[in-house]
């Protein structure tokens, strides 16, 4: 047996335990914070546990943090110097490599201290063990949960919790010239996906406007053609390398195998957009990348993403499918043209 703290976007932990349900047999949950962070007990040891999420990632879980130690929050210096003795008996851990302390946090958790000071302190202790810190691209990270009487403890890769972020929950800095907070879900996606933008030239963005997206892959360095009966943004007229249909994408026609990126985050029914991703998909080179947003407009959202995850399939590999930080009432598709 094992202990967890899973993290799911607000609103979202029913359906991220419930995917965890159809994996493991015998698994339990405890809320922590409603809708949102949730306490797993799990009958797999470490290395089982880690080997099912990377086997089939589910949709829904943004974050995990293994639970390897449970101390109890005493409300004063006392934590933090019992952190400090925890990393001092875990003195080997920090021979691996640059360590993140990340602290999350309940509501009315009687912990007094800030995730800034404590990882002053835990930072201080680690480089006197001889151990490196940093704040970004850690190689392993100390995560600390601080519940309403204790504190859960775990230490992990990456990789191993989903994210290199305190909870999965990626940060990006709004610029002055941005055109749309639409613009940090494609971000997010490179970065979950591994997908490096500027490695494309040519991308079809159907349902563009206001053209978050499109400005993103403008500032890549690609060619874009954005669709969409609505108006684009004003800014986007600087860039020569746009194209702007101002139409419906069903009205409009591409010559076969124009493309290498096809993206797509349209308010619209999940179905219909696949439908209309589908009559594209000449447009794609073969091996050509698509990035699509799926709205959950429905109640059964699981049944949702698979009716149109079976439709796109006819045409695209699925690569990944992931509720990212920055989607709200939706998930992101990364698809492959077979």
């Amino acid at each position: 047996m094992t202990e967890w703290i899973g993290t799911a976007n607000h609103g979202f932990a029913s359906l991220a335990m419930e995917e965890l349900r159809r994996m493991i047999q015998g698994i339990k949950f405890t809320q922590l914070i409603a809708g949102e962070v949730f306490r797993i007990d799990v009958p797999l040891n470490r290395e089982e546990m880690l080997a099912k999420l990377q086997e089939s990632e589910p949709i829904f879980l943004r974050h995990i943090q293994p639970i390897d130690r449970i101390v109890p929050i005493q409300g004063n210096a006392d934590d933090l110097q019992a952190l400090s003795e925890l990393v001092r008996h875990a003195r080997m851990r920090w021979e691996n490599g640059s360590t993140a302390i990340h602290l999350r946090r309940v509501e009315g958790t009687s912990f007094p201290y800030s995730a800034a000071d404590t990882k002053a302190v835990l930072d201080a202790v680690i480089m006197e063990l001889g151990g490196e810190t940093t704040m970004q691209s850690p190689e392993q990270i100390l995560s600390i949960f601080a519940g309403q009487s204790e504190l859960y403890v775990g230490w992990g890769t990456p990789a191993e919790q989903l994210s290199d972020w305190p909870g999965g929950a990626i940060r990006f800095q709004r610029e002055d010239d941005q055109i749309s907070r639409a613009k940090f879900k494609l971000l997010e996606a490179e970065r979950a996906f591994k997908l490096y933008l500027e490695t494309f030239r040519e991308a079809l963005d159907i349902g563009a406007a206001p053209g978050g997206w499109t400005q993103l892959l403008l500032e890549r360095g690609l060619r874009v053609t954005s669709v969409d009966p609505a108006e684009l943004h004003p800014k986007l007229a600087a860039y020569p390398r746009l194209t702007a249909l101002k139409k419906n994408a069903s009205d409009v026609q591409f010559a076969p195998g124009t493309f290498d990126l096809l993206v797509c985050d349209m308010s619209w029914s999940p179905m219909q957009m696949a439908k209309l991703v589908l009559e594209k998909a000449d447009a794609l080179r073969d091996g050509a990348a698509a990035v699509i947003t799926v709205k959950l407009m429905h109640k059964k959202p699981l049944q949702t993403i698979r009716d149109v995850v079976s439709k796109l399939e006819t045409v695209f590999e699925l690569r990944k499918a992931k509720q990212l930080f920055h989607n709200r009432d939706e998930i992101t598709l990364y698809l492959v043209k077979r």
